[in-house]
């Protein structure tokens, strides 16, 4: 190794929660750590993520008392992933998850809440869940990070008035029902009065919660134990010696240079959400890889993957889904550049459908977000592009929003004039502004509202599964899910294919070692996050599904390479 590169015991590529759990628990043992973050701020997808962990059997639930039989997330899972199910890393996540969730609460500044209400996806297949499997970082308080809060990411713009932070649950709640509750009111007036404060004396919000939250936590936990950040710093390629990576090179703002690593390399890079090349080669909907739209940061191009590729690893190609599919829709930003809204909350809303431009409706617009996009595949013809259209009424989009446009008192007519938002005195008008068949368009809404008048949905049983319930508006009755589109004038937006990230990654053991292609681990080299092959197949059987294995893995793979055998820097 070259005399003037930097020395570590560990290196970690990338800083979302992967990447910072990994970081955290390798210092925690005692080691070196370096982490190396593509970005000028810290967090990656994670900080602008919903922040959840899928935790089956975690400590929280079982303080709360939710106790279920451990057979229960087993049979769950097998039933979810099918031939996808591998029982070494079934048993790993199940086993360690809990363990590293009560590491991270006892041994750094990591502390949880549970969510113990909200269920698995699919509540019909054997062993789901209906509460206490899913946990997110608790609200934090951005002051404790000191200066160190300028490295971090803030929230995700689209989805954040004037830069704050929303939690799901509670907190939502509270903002959608603001002009309707005097305790709502007062909450999200709270809520707003200490964010214009912190803006006004920190240039950003200093209530963190959800995976801003989590980032931030981490943040602080790896300052309290020295690891080192290099942000604005690209990892290029591993560096081998001896049949063991022992680092990585890396161009940061000083130029090219290499990073030594006695006991080797973690990659946690985000996977592949913006590498074009890799997206025509795995997306099926995206045969040029640009018909593609994910809302992950963009600096996310699949660096770790080739990093692997590079050392002898292996990407798999045979997950059933290569991405963790979501509803996206384009934004027009003043600067010219396009966001892209990740549709998360209002689908479940009652009073909105959507529709393929044939006016008809495809799927149950409550299902998940990954389900919702699987089914817009399946309905797309071949050779026209996946995309749909979210249509909903006046009363509607006062009181929820669609997309990127917010629920009154804040103005539409900036995305009217943009083009984002479509708006139709009749249904005919909007179809024909949104290219939709408007015969189809006032046929599909005639057949939902007569049923959606008393709460059901015949054609796709929207509202009937405990996730559809718990995403939906729980005082509206009978169902939190259905209600008629009906008040004049009408609107929708147009939804394009996107992702939350990847699911197709490098190809590991339960231990997080890479696997060459002969199924042999790499020495020195551990994946986690969406760098490594997701477990689920390809499946998204859970919210949480991403972050909970990405932890629990970060947290296998660094206590691994504390117990790897370091090597002398000055063997080439």
């Amino acid at each position: 190794m070259s005399a003037d590169a930097p020395v570590f015991d560990l290196v970690v590529v990338g800083s979302g929660a992967a990447g910072l759990a990994a970081a955290v628990t390798a210092a925690h043992l005692g080691l070196s750590v370096a982490v190396v973050e593509k970005r000028s701020r810290l967090g990656g997808t994670t900080a602008w993520s919903g922040g959840w962990l899928w935790i089956p059997g975690n400590p929280l639930a079982v303080e709360a008392g939710i106790v279920e039989d451990a057979e229960a997330p087993r049979a769950y899972l097998r039933a979810e992933l099918g031939e996808a199910h591998d029982p070494a890393m079934v048993a790993t996540l199940l086993d360690e998850g809990p363990r590293m969730v009560e590491f991270f609460r006892r041994r750094t500044a990591l502390d949880f809440i549970c969510g113990t209400t909200i269920p698995d996806f699919h509540d019909r297949s054997p062993g789901a869940g209906l509460g206490g499997r899913s946990l997110c970082a608790a609200p934090f308080d951005g002051r404790a990070l000191g200066a160190r809060i300028a490295d971090l990411e803030p929230p995700l713009d689209l989805g954040a008035p004037f830069g704050m932070g929303i939690a799901s649950g509670a907190d939502l709640r509270h903002f959608f029902d603001a002009r309707r509750k005097l305790g709502s009111f007062l909450h999200v007036t709270k809520r707003l009065t200490r964010h214009l404060l912190d803006l006004a004396r920190h240039g950003r919000g200093m209530t963190l919660v959800a995976g801003n939250a989590l980032v931030a936590r981490l943040v602080k936990s790896a300052d309290d134990l020295g690891v080192t950040f290099l942000t604005a710093t690209a990892a290029r390629a591993p560096i081998l010696a001896r049949g063991r990576v022992v680092g990585i090179e890396i161009e940061g703002p000083a130029g090219a240079g290499r990073l030594t690593a006695r006991r080797g390399v973690v990659l946690a890079a985000g996977g592949f959400p913006h590498d074009t090349a890799r997206k025509a080669r795995l997306f099926p909907h995206a045969p040029t890889g640009r018909e593609h739209h994910s809302a992950a940061p963009e600096a996310n191009t699949g660096d770790g993957l080739s990093i692997g590729e590079a050392a002898g690893g292996r990407v798999r190609d045979d997950l059933l889904h290569a991405g963790a599919w979501a509803p996206v829709s384009l934004v027009p930003r003043r600067d010219g550049c396009v966001g892209r809204f990740p549709h998360l909350v209002e689908r479940a809303k009652p009073g909105l459908i959507m529709v393929r431009r044939d006016g008809r409706r495809f799927t149950d617009e409550a299902d998940s977000y990954h389900d919702v996009m699987s089914a817009l595949f399946a309905a797309t013809p071949p050779g026209e592009p996946a995309e749909a259209w979210l249509v909903c009424d006046a009363r509607f989009l006062a009181r929820y929003g669609l997309g990127r446009v917010r629920p009154f008192p804040f103005p539409r007519r900036p995305w009217l004039r943009n083009g984002y938002l479509k708006r139709g005195r009749t249904l005919r008008e909007l179809a024909l502004a949104c290219g939709i068949d408007a015969a189809g368009l006032e046929a599909t809404v005639a057949a939902h509202d007569g049923p959606a008048r008393e709460g059901r949905d015949p054609a796709f049983h929207r509202g009937e599964s405990a996730y559809n319930r718990i995403q939906g508006e729980p005082d509206h009755r009978p169902n939190p899910c259905v209600a008629p589109i009906e008040r004049a004038p009408f609107f929708a937006v147009r939804i394009v294919p996107g992702s939350l990230g990847t699911f197709a990654g490098l190809a590991t053991d339960a231990r997080a070692r890479v696997l060459d292609r002969d199924g042999r681990p790499i020495p020195g080299l551990w994946a986690a996050g969406a760098d490594m092959s997701s477990m689920m197949g390809g499946r998204y059987p859970a919210g949480g599904i991403t972050l909970g294995p990405a932890m629990t893995f970060a947290h296998v793979a660094a206590k691994d390479a504390a117990a790897t055998d370091p090597l002398d820097p000055e063997v080439e």
